[in-house]
């Protein structure tokens, strides 16, 4: 429990916070019938993506940042406590499928380690060295993009995160829901979305966590396409780890070539279930070891490598 003076202290910071505010129309929600409530909410979560949209100039040299690093070697590491560190787990955990990366390329740590994904880990959140403790643990480097999350802005865990981040040489990037907060002056890269009073007071979950998603969506989908994981808006480099994503392989690859399901099937097995590779194939007429030395000296962008067999 923190003294007096420091609870005071804190109160005072909270009642400065956006994110912490009560809105003045809200009085009456008890009393509102269910559409009525489903309205009420869908109008503030519409009012996200025009925040989100304020800061385009601050997510876009993130984005650059982050693809920089990638391209020699660098990971890029989420780093929040409750809410905010369950973002960016989950937008960690769906990138080896979605692009076929290495799990160790995007990485999420959360206050509290493992457990705290699924149920809370009380006042983890408030040890500001636990975040250096576990990027050291992870062999954190100047390669390395930090990001860390964190709806007030102040959040501790994420504080020290930083700090341990930018004393290595590591990109920081930080994604608070409050102006002028703490994790934007210790990051180089400060995305700050003012997203206001939640829908239920305080309850950041809400409307913080879905600017947090929508950011985070953009930092490792818009760096994977400057990558060349995607070809014309579709995904080339997903594992076909079950039988659904199987079928989407053989489908991008029929609606990319223009060829039947039994020629892409084929191309795909000769490919060892590569989609871009047997893409890349069919595309231009190669083999699977032309193909793959073009993908190489490509640096695995596939237009380039198509360009590239069709000149030779």
């Amino acid at each position: 429990m923190p003294t007096d003076d420091r609870l005071n202290a804190l109160l005072d910071v909270l009642g400065g916070l956006g994110t912490e505010a009560s809105a003045t129309d809200r009085g009456d929600l008890d009393l509102l019938d269910t559409t009525d409530l489903v309205r009420r909410m869908n109008a503030e979560d519409a009012r996200v993506a025009e925040a989100v949209a304020t800061r385009t100039a601050e997510i876009a040299a993130a984005v650059d940042g982050i693809t920089a690093r990638f391209r020699r070697g660098g990971r890029l590491i989420y780093i929040g406590a409750g809410t905010a560190g369950r973002v960016g787990v989950l937008d960690a955990s769906e990138c080896p499928p979605t692009f076929g990366t290495d799990p160790s390329m995007v990485v999420g740590l959360i206050a509290g380690g493992e457990a705290a994904v699924r149920s809370a880990v009380e006042n983890a959140e408030d040890d500001e060295e636990a975040a250096g403790v576990s990027l050291r643990e992870i062999g954190l480097c100047a390669l390395d993009t930090v990001v860390g999350i964190s709806a007030s802005g102040r959040t501790p865990y994420v504080v020290g995160g930083l700090r341990a981040a930018r004393a290595e040489g590591a990109l920081t990037i930080a994604i608070a829901s409050n102006a002028a907060s703490e994790i934007g002056a210790v990051a180089e890269i400060p995305i700050e979305i003012a997203t206001g009073p939640e829908f239920i007071s305080g309850s950041t979950r809400l409307k913080s966590g879905t600017a947090q998603k929508m950011v985070v969506n953009m930092l490792s989908t818009l760096s994977m396409i400057k990558l060349g994981k995607t070809y014309h808006g579709v995904m080339v480099d997903l594992l076909a780890t079950n039988e659904k994503l199987h079928a989407r392989s053989i489908r991008t690859v029929t609606e990319l070539t223009g060829r039947d399901v039994e020629t892409a099937a084929d191309a795909l097995a000769e490919a060892g279930g590569s989609v871009k590779l047997a893409i890349l194939m069919l595309a231009a007429g190669a083999s699977a070891a032309e193909a793959s030395h073009a993908l190489r000296e490509s640096d695995g962008i596939l237009r380039v490598a198509i360009d590239s067999l069709s000149r030779s």
